[in-house]
C-alpha cells in the first residue's frame, strides 16, 4: 500500500522560476499518455520553460510511464532524481492524475528542481458525474432546453471533461429520456428516426466526439435512460406506445413485441457503433406504470440486458435501484422488490465488464442535507442489497443537488463526513454527483458586463467540483490544497475564502436537515423555496413551524414548543430551533467578518466569490431570525403571552431585513434565472419560470403580516 502522502500541497510560492529546456518522454501510442504529456507541456510553457520536440540537449527529462507491478489502478508516484522527474501510474488514469498533479505544482510556482516526491491512490473506484442532456430531458423546462446550443459544442465538452479529469472524476454518465435515435438510425426501424441524413450525422459526430474526448482522458462513459420510451415517430408508425415518448414520462408500460425488439436492437446497435462508449444504465422508473416488480425486472432482462449482451464486446452496466414505494403500489412490498432486483443482478454473474454499479439516491434528490443516510427514492431501504455482502455488484450513491445552482458552495468537511459515514464498507463503489433540474452548461446567471474568468456555468462552480472529485479520490486531501487554489487565483486576497465558504454555505445543509424533502421539486435551498400543495413557493413561517425534519437529530419548531410546554427538554445531541439559530448566527457572522476587508475593485470574478459568501451568510442569518420568530409565534398560538407575539414580529422583521441584504447583494450580479422547480407554477404571472431573490420579497414579507394577524 502506498502511504497517503500529501499530494503536492498547494501553496503560493514567491520565487523566480528559472526557465529550462524540458523533454517529456511518454508512450506515443497511448492516447491517455499523449493527453497527459500535452497538459504537462501547457503547464511548462506557462511557467516559461521550453518543451523540446527531441530528446537531445534537455536540462530536465520528465518520464511518464505505467508501472502496474508497483502501483494499483489509478494510483501514481512522482519521483524527482537529479535531472529526471519520473511519473508512474498504476494504469493510464493513474498516469494522467500524477502528471496533472505535477502540472498543478508547476502552476503554483514550484521550480522543476524543487519538485517533491509524492504519491496517492483512490479511496473509491467510482467517481461519477450525472449529466442530464438538454434534449429529451426528464423534465421539460426552458431552464433545461436553453442549454442545447452549448451542449452541442465539442469545445464545451473538451473543457468540461478537462475539469472532470483534473478533479479525478472517472465516470461521465449522460442521461435523457430516449437516447437511441439521436445516436443511430435503427437498422430494422429507420422510421423511428426523426432526422435527415445530415442531421443524423451531426448527432453521430457529437456523440463520437464526446466519447473520444472522454476516452483520451481516461474517463468511462455511460448513457442512462428511463425505461419503456420510444421516439414519437416509432409510436406513430406502428400505433404503439402512444404516450411513451418525450415529453411524457408518467405513463403505462408498453410491452408489445415490436417495442421490445426496437429497444433491444437499438441497445445493441449503439454499443456496436460507438466502441468508445463503455456502458449503459437501466432504470425501473417512469414508462413502466401498471407493471409488477417481477414484470419490470423480466422486461429489463429480456430487452435492455439482452441487448447489451448481444453487443460485439463486453460492456459495463449501471443498474438503478427500483423506487420501492412506486413498485410496492404496483404489486409488491419493498422487501420483495429488493429481493427480486438482487436476484436478477446476481444471476448475471460476471457477464459484464467489472462490477455492476447499483445506483441508489442518497436522501432522495437532496444529498446536500445531512450526511446521515435517512432514505432513498421512495422512502426507507432495507438491508437486502447489503447482507450478505454482494459479489458482483457495488453500491454507488447518487448525490443529487437540486438545491443550489447560482451560488458557489464549498464545505469540505461535509463531503469527508459523507464518505466516512457511507463509504467504508467494501460493497460501496463510490458516488455520482449531479442534478435533474440543472445543467452546468450555459452561464445564464451572470449580469455584470465586466470580464470574468469563466465562460461556461460549470466553471463558476469550480470549488464544488474540485471538492467532490478530489475528496472522493482521497478524503484525506487537506484543506490546504483547496485554499491553495484560492490563492493561485486571487493571491493574498483569497486567504480567508475557503474558511468563509465552509462557514456560510453550510446554511444549505442546515436548511436541508431541518426541512424534509423528497423528489427534486420539493426543495430549492438557495431560494428557500419548497413544493407546497401544487405550487413551489417560499417557505413561510407557518410552513416552517409544522414541517417535518430530514435529519432525525433536528427538532421541528412545532415539536420543540410542544415538548417544552409539557415540561420536557432535549439533550445536547439534539439540534433544537434555538440551538440551530445560534449556530447559524455564529458561523454566518464569522464568514461575513472574514470577507469584509477584501477589496474586489477591478476584479469581477473575485467580486462574485465574495458576494456568494455574503449571500449564503445573509440567508443563514435570515433563517436564524426566522426560527426565533417561529418559536415565539408558536408559543403565542399555544397559550403564550402577548410578549411572545411581539418577539415574533420583531424577529420576522429582522428576517426580512436579512432578505433585503440578499437582494441588495444579488440584484446587480444575477439575472432573473429560469428555474425548473417553477414548472407550470403561476403560469400567467411568471410564464418564463424566472427566479430571483428580489422577485419573492413580497412572499418573505408576508411572514410579518402572519405574525401580526
Amino acid at each position: 500500500m502506498i502511504p497517503r502522502i500529501l499530494v503536492l500541497l498547494a501553496c503560493v510560492f514567491t520565487v523566480t522560476v528559472r526557465a529550462e529546456r524540458v523533454y517529456v518522454l511518454h508512450e506515443a501510442g497511448s492516447p491517455q499518455a499523449a493527453y497527459a504529456a500535452r497538459k504537462l507541456g501547457e503547464a511548462l510553457r506557462g511557467q516559461g520553460h521550453e518543451v523540446l520536440a527531441e530528446r537531445a540537449g534537455y536540462d530536465r527529462l520528465v518520464s511518464l510511464a505505467i508501472h502496474r507491478e508497483r502501483l494499483g489502478p489509478e494510483a501514481f508516484l512522482i519521483i524527482p532524481e537529479g535531472k529526471v522527474i519520473t511519473v508512474y501510474g498504476g494504469d493510464a488514469r493513474g498516469l494522467i492524475y500524477g502528471t496533472l498533479a505535477l502540472a498543478d505544482s508547476l502552476r503554483q510556482g514550484t521550480p522543476l528542481g524543487e519538485v517533491k516526491a509524492a504519491a496517492d491512490q483512490p479511496r473509491l473506484e467510482f467517481r461519477g458525474i450525472k449529466y442530464n442532456l438538454p434534449w429529451e430531458t426528464y423534465r421539460e423546462s426552458s431552464a433545461l432546453s436553453q442549454h442545447i446550443p452549448v451542449a452541442k459544442d465539442l469545445k464545451y465538452w473538451e473543457a468540461f471533461l478537462d475539469m472532470m479529469v483534473a478533479n479525478r472524476f472517472n465516470v461521465v454518465s449522460l442521461w435523457n429520456l430516449h437516447p437511441f435515435t439521436f445516436m443511430v438510425r435503427p437498422a430494422n426501424f429507420p422510421e423511428a428516426s426523426p432526422w435527415s441524413e445530415v442531421e443524423q450525422e451531426e448527432w453521430r459526430q457529437l456523440y463520437r466526439g464526446i466519447f473520444r474526448l472522454a476516452k483520451e482522458r481516461g474517463l468511462d462513459t455511460y448513457i442512462v435512460h428511463w425505461s419503456i420510451f420510444v421516439s414519437k415517430e416509432l409510436a406513430a408508425a406502428h400505433g404503439v406506445a402512444k404516450k411513451n415518448f418525450y415529453p411524457h414520462y408518467y405513463v403505462d408500460g408498453d410491452t408489445s413485441e415490436i417495442v421490445r425488439r426496437y429497444i433491444r436492437e437499438s441497445v445493441t446497435q449503439v454499443l456496436n457503433e460507438y466502441p468508445d462508449l463503455d456502458g449503459i444504465g437501466l432504470s425501473h422508473g417512469e414508462g413502466m406504470a401498471g407493471m409488477t416488480p417481477l414484470e419490470r425486472q423480466k422486461w429489463m432482462d429480456d430487452v435492455i440486458v439482452a441487448g447489451m449482451l448481444d453487443a460485439n464486446r463486453k460492456v459495463k452496466l449501471i443498474h438503478r435501484v427500483p423506487f420501492s414505494s412506486g413498485l410496492s403500489s404496483a404489486g409488491g412490498t419493498s422487501n420483495e422488490v429488493e429481493q427480486v432486483t438482487r436476484a436478477a443482478m446476481e444471476q448475471l454473474g460476471d457477464r459484464f465488464d467489472g462490477p455492476i454499479w447499483v445506483e441508489m439516491k442518497f436522501n432522495w434528490s437532496h444529498a446536500h442535507t445531512t450526511p446521515k443516510f435517512v432514505k432513498v427514492h421512495g422512502g426507507k431501504l432495507g438491508d437486502t442489497y447489503f447482507k450478505p455482502a454482494p459479489k458482483n455488484y457495488k453500491v454507488t450513491w447518487m448525490a443529487r443537488n437540486e438545491d443550489f445552482f447560482a451560488l458557489r458552495w464549498g464545505v469540505p468537511d461535509f463531503i469527508r463526513q459523507h464518505i466516512r459515514l457511507n463509504a467504508v464498507e467494501d460493497y460501496v463503489g463510490g458516488y455520482f454527483v449531479g442534478s435533474e433540474c440543472y445543467i452546468p452548461a450555459l452561464d445564464y446567471f451572470t449580469a455584470v458586463k465586466d470580464p470574468v474568468d469563466w465562460k461556461w456555468a460549470f466553471e463558476r462552480q469550480w470549488l464544488f467540483y474540485q471538492l467532490w472529485g478530489r475528496l472522493l479520490y482521497n478524503p484525506d486531501t487537506p484543506d490546504a490544497v483547496f485554499q491553495g487554489e484560492f490563492n493561485r487565483r486571487y493571491g493574498a486576497k483569497g486567504d480567508n475564502l475557503l474558511r468563509a465558504y465552509a462557514l456560510a454555505s453550510n446554511t444549505q445543509m442546515r436548511l436541508g436537515s431541518l426541512y424534509d424533502s423528497r423528489w427534486d421539486f420539493t426543495l430549492y435551498g438557495e431560494g428557500f423555496l419548497a413544493l407546497q400543495g401544487e405550487y413551489t413557493k417560499y417557505i413561510g413561517v407557518d410552513e416552517l413551524i409544522g414541517h417535518a425534519v430530514m435529519d432525525p437529530a433536528y427538532v421541528s419548531v412545532k415539536d420543540y414548543v410542544a415538548t417544552l410546554a409539557k415540561g420536557g427538554s432535549y439533550g445536547p445531541e439534539r439540534i433544537t430551533p434555538p440551538v440551530l439559530a445560534d449556530l447559524l448566527e455564529r458561523d454566518c457572522r464569522e464568514a461575513l467578518g472574514l470577507v469584509a476587508g477584501i477589496d474586489t475593485t477591478g476584479n469581477a470574478t473575485l467580486r462574485y466569490e465574495v458576494a456568494d459568501v455574503q449571500t449564503w451568510a445573509q440567508l443563514g442569518l435570515h433563517l436564524a431570525a426566522k426560527l426565533r420568530g417561529a418559536v415565539a409565534l408558536q408559543r403565542f398560538r399555544t397559550g403564550g403571552a402577548a410578549a411572545d407575539k411581539e418577539v415574533a414580529i420583531a424577529q420576522l422583521e429582522q428576517a426580512v431585513g436579512h432578505w433585503d441584504e440578499v437582494v441588495k447583494i444579488t440584484r446587480p450580479l444575477y439575472r432573473d434565472m429560469p428555474l425548473t422547480h417553477y414548472n407550470h407554477n403561476f403560469f400567467h404571472t411568471n410564464p418564463d419560470n424566472l427566479f430571483h431573490w428580489a422577485r419573492i420579497r413580497d412572499e418573505v414579507a408576508q411572514d410579518v403580516a402572519v405574525a401580526r394577524e
